[in-house]
This record gives C-alpha cells, structure tokens and sequence, in this order.
C-alpha cells in the first residue's frame, strides 16, 4: 500500500469529519453555471513524505506525472506564465487573450535579484547555495509578491518552498529535505498533483547537487473539498489501493535546465479507475 494514499485517505476524512463548512458565507470561486463553489475546509493540514522510502503517488486513481513534471518546469525551469508553453490545458481559464497569466508563478521565478554573490533570480539562488552553502538556512523561493498581485490572473496557491539540509550519520551524500507551503489547495484535483511534482522537483535538485532526496513537508493553510466534490472523494477513499510505484529519473542530467518530463518515469504504477469530467471551480 502506497503511504501517499494513506495519507491521503485519513486527510479527506479527516476533512469530512472534522471541517467546517463554508455554506452560506460570500465566496470568490464559482461553479460554470454561475453557482457559489462552498467547500469543507481544514485549517493548517501538514503531511510528510519521505522520499527515501518511496515516491508518493496515490494509487486510488491515477495522477498524470508527466504533466504535473510539465506543468512544475514551466514554472521553475522555464520560468514562463504563458499557456502555450505548457503541453496542457490546466491554465486556460485564468490566461488572457496572448495566453499570459500575468505576472505569476514562472515570471516571479525569472525575476533577477541583487545578491552580493551577483544578479541571480531565485531558481539560480537555491541551486547555488545547495552547492556552495548547503547548510544555509536561508535558501527558500516565494512566489507570494504583494506589489504584484494586482497583476496576477490568479494568486499562488503553492507559493513557498523552503529547502533544509542534513547529513545522516554514516551517509556520505547530504539529504535534501524541503517544506512546500500551499495557502489553498482544492484536495481532489490538485493534492496529490502538487505532491507528486515537487517530489520530482526534489530528485532533480538533488541530482543536480550531489545530493539525496529526503524529507518533503506539505503545509496546507486551507486544504478543502469542494461541495460537488464530496459524493466523488466518498467513493474516492473506499476504493482498493495498491503499491508504491517505483520512480526513475535521468541519472545523466546534471544541469537543471537540462531536465525534460521525458527524464521522469514511473514503474509499476497500478491505479483504480480514472475519474472523469471532475468540475473545477473557478
């Protein structure tokens, strides 16, 4: 049994269980038909994943890994906030007229900064303190720039990623570990997605460093379910699970920008039955 859908199982639940409902409140996102989006929420959900016991995809249903790898180098390794540089259609809804989503995710990653080590936007930052001050703990990426919301289609969800470095005793190679800070996630169509992708975004730093992945901290400040997504997560959770998939990435790549979704490759990844035609608020 994967751990990623035990944990998944007992969040949702939990969710069910012990949330609380925003029924009746004034809410921002909307069903197609015009229909407030209310949701079953929980406050601060953390879950933990060990990287080096396995790579946490749910098999209750299966997560396309290739584009989730698509979606997380568009933003971190080519640094676009244009759709038609994405092989798929997940941010339609929020790009304008040129595809643009504004000055979000990938522009914020390309933005240079002055260090006194030089001009480095933040991508180049955490790659060059992983190699030349790994026990930093300053080496964190924010996509959260307040001067700039006004022109983002849409605020970042996941914003945060703070990366921690640690020598286990008798190991040669240093652990990669990171916290992933999320202030909203939609728990059935983006959980395991956004795990799924920085999970791979953490086995490619720590290739390209030397390193060997670790720990990955997922903090949700509002980690909900959407009110026509609640008959869909009931059946979700009571469904068979299987085992872990076993993850491969290019062991050749050693250069960052160098990675393609066609590096990551996952075996033995049985599934329950995909679901289909999932509304998405918006």
């Amino acid at each position: 049994m994967s751990l990623a859908d035990t944990i998944f199982i007992n969040m949702c639940k939990d969710i069910l269980e012990n949330g609380t409902s925003t029924e009746g409140e004034k809410v921002r996102p909307h069903w197609e038909d015009g229909t407030p989006a209310y949701t079953v929420k929980k406050f601060g959900v953390v879950n933990r994943y060990d990287l080096s016991r396995e790579f946490p995809l749910i098999t209750l249903r299966k997560t396309a890994v290739k584009s989730a790898v698509d979606e997380m180098l568009w933003i971190w390794q080519r640094k676009s906030n244009n759709i038609h540089d994405l092989h798929s259609h997940i941010w339609d809804e929020w790009a304008d007229e040129n595809g643009s989503i504004g000055k979000a995710y990938g522009y914020q990653m390309g933005v240079k900064h002055q260090y006194k080590e030089g001009m480095m936007d933040q991508v180049d930052r955490v790659i060059y303190d992983l190699k030349n001050n790994p026990f930093s703990r300053r080496i964190m990426t924010n996509l959260y720039v307040h001067q700039d919301l006004h022109e983002m289609n849409l605020y970042p969800c996941a914003y945060s990623m703070t990366f921690n470095v640690t020598q286990k005793k008798g190991e040669e190679k240093l652990t990669l570990n990171a916290v992933l800070n999320q202030r909203s996630q939609d728990v059935l169509t983006a959980n395991n997605w956004n795990v799924a992708q920085y999970a791979v975004l953490m086995h490619m730093l720590a290739q390209v460093c030397n390193m060997q992945a670790g720990e990955l901290v997922h903090v949700i400040a509002d980690a909900h379910i959407y009110d026509r997504h609640i008959p869909i997560i009931q059946e979700l959770i009571t469904r068979p699970v299987y085992e872990a998939p076993v993850f491969h990435l290019n062991p050749d790549i050693r250069d960052f920008y160098q990675f393609t979704r066609e590096d990551v490759t996952v075996e033995n990844y049985v599934t329950g039955p995909q679901i289909e035609n999932i509304p998405v608020a918006i």
